[in-house]
């Protein structure tokens, strides 16, 4: 696509350099970090599942048990595997199952180099099988075909994960590339992954490895009948959110929301375990080959869409740099923004063309994800009907990657299937007759759309250098980016945090940062 906003390109190498800035101290905070979710996902890759009676999961079980004896500061590979080795155990699942009764310790020597080589051998095997899940779907990607951008994107979620197999089918025959199952309400605040087909959700359907892979078998057949690939999209976000993320990557989850400060924003997580957890994570996504969803939409939520646009701009640009320095490639990138502005102010259709075309030519190479009208749907259907089309005309108009589809009912009520069908059309008729204006779409070098798109970067800019003088940690404390004030020593589960010690190992890690996925696909 060609550059039509005239951008400075020193302006855009400069916010590029201060981001950097800005998120280096705290990638070294999470490169000397641990969780104790990080911990449990490292156990799921080597092959550790379900649950007690009670539910709780092994994983929870074994590394509560490792903590207890000899912390985490050393992480749960050298003392698990230790156990194992020594103690007469004939899987994980055994151990885990008897980890009251283990007395852990941090081995030494040559038993360290033992544990070490066999939790390593145990990881690799858990990370092929991610390798082999992505080879997997770029076959069939090649044998049913890829729909083009921009992908539409509906939401399932009846908390029934066998209501939503059926739902999620329909919604793919009406046109849907990309299904997200949404998370039932307050699942990123529990401290462990639910076990099992879940039936009992509020709002949302709970995300559970048999969950997933449930769901990823049902829009495989239904791929399979319509000839084109329909992705699956859930939440790695969270208390979780590492775990979360191996499960997606262990049964081929496409696409996951994974934003680097929705959770310590929007649910109180602690900063620092966040942005711990959400390096691993993204680490893992790289590999698997998903696309990450950022959060950056539910900043409008809560701050005024004119005035808070640099902050989106900020963070998409933070969240561009995190995912990169984990490994993530350009086309993994679906940056969010949203289309928030009050529909009665003067000219804000032109204000969300400028804002929508910034970040479409700051992230060429993206696909982004543009998110429709929710806070100033009022209730009346026919105005939010056209308020829908708007906000997919601007899609159109302005390239975005992947659109979500907006509903007539939102702030009434959860949509209906003929809800679904009503707004798919809405996309699809767009689409059809203007999905490519954007050829034809040039705003004027000097015009409206083009200096107010400039000014968002400018102030972008300047809110940079003052978080690079006042420090990420301390920007989000102050309330920077939606308006949410959260100090790092606050929010959940920082007691789940843990600073490395000497010879802390994490196999995973190691082979995250040391090996490279080998499939089909140009890297």
């Amino acid at each position: 696509m060609n550059p039509k906003l005239r951008l400075d390109p020193e302006m855009v190498r400069k916010a590029r350099r201060l981001a950097e800035r800005a998120a280096q101290p705290v990638v070294e905070l999470a490169r000397t970090h641990t969780t104790v979710s990080v911990e449990r996902a490292v156990l799921r890759l080597a092959g550790l599942s379900g649950a007690d009676p009670d539910g709780t999961p092994w994983v929870n079980h074994l590394v509560d048990a490792v903590r207890a004896d000899v912390g985490l500061a050393h992480g749960v590979a050298l003392p698990v595997w230790d156990a194992l080795l020594h103690g007469g155990y004939d899987d994980l699942t055994q151990l885990a199952q008897k980890a009251s009764a283990v007395r852990f310790r941090i081995p030494e020597g040559d038993a360290a180099r033992e544990a070490r080589a066999a939790a390593r051998a145990a990881v690799a095997r858990g990370i092929a099988r991610i390798d082999t899940r992505r080879r997997e779907r770029e076959r069939l990607i090649e044998r049913w075909g890829d729909p083009p951008q921009p992908w539409i994107y509906l939401i399932v979620a009846t908390g029934d994960i066998y209501e939503d197999i059926p739902q999620a089918k329909a919604a793919a025959r009406e046109g849907a590339d990309v299904i997200a199952v949404i998370r039932s309400t307050g699942q990123s605040l529990l401290d462990y992954v639910p076990e099992g087909a879940t039936r009992e959700g509020y709002a949302g359907t709970y995300a559970t490895q048999e969950n997933f892979r449930l769901m990823r078998a049902a829009l495989d057949e239904v791929s399979a009948e319509l000839g084109r690939y329909v992705r699956l999209t859930n939440y790695a976000s969270g208390l979780c959110m590492p775990e979360i993320a191996t499960l997606a990557g262990l049964e081929r989850l496409d696409m996951m929301l994974n934003d680097s400060m929705y959770g310590i924003l929007f649910r109180d997580i602690n900063p620092i375990r966040t942005f711990v957890d959400q390096r691993f994570s993204r680490q893992v996504h790289a590999r698997a080959g998903i696309i990450i969803n950022t959060g950056e939409d539910n900043y409008l939520t809560t701050a005024d869409a004119v005035e808070a646009a640099h902050t989106v701009t900020v963070s998409q640009l933070l969240n561009e740099y995190f995912a990169k320095e984990a490994g993530l490639a350009d086309w993994q990138l679906g940056l969010g923004h949203a289309f928030e502005i009050d529909p009665w102010l003067p000219d804000s259709f032109r204000l969300e063309l400028a804002h929508a075309l910034l970040a479409r030519e700051l992230f060429p190479d993206c696909p982004l994800k543009w998110m429709p009208p929710t806070r100033h749907m009022t209730g009346d259907i026919f105005f939010g009907y056209l308020h829908d089309a708007f906000f997919n005309l601007a899609g159109a108009l302005t390239g975005q990657g992947i659109l979500l589809v907006g509903m007539m009912t939102e702030a009434i009520t959860t949509p209906w299937l003929s809800d679904r069908d009503l707004a798919l059309q809405n996309v699809r008729y767009v689409l059809r007759t203007a999905g490519r204006l954007r050829e034809d779409f040039h705003p004027a070098p000097d015009g409206f759309i083009a200096q107010r798109a400039r000014q968002v970067l400018g102030e972008a800019v300047d809110l940079l250098e003052r978080i690079v003088d006042h420090g990420l940690l301390n920007a989000i404390a102050d309330g920077t980016f939606g308006l949410m004030k959260r100090p790092p020593e606050g929010g959940k589960g920082r007691e789940g945090v843990f600073a490395h010690a000497d010879g802390y190992y994490n196999p995973a890690t190691e082979l995250l940062e040391s090996t490279s996925y080998e499939g089909t696909r140009d890297e």
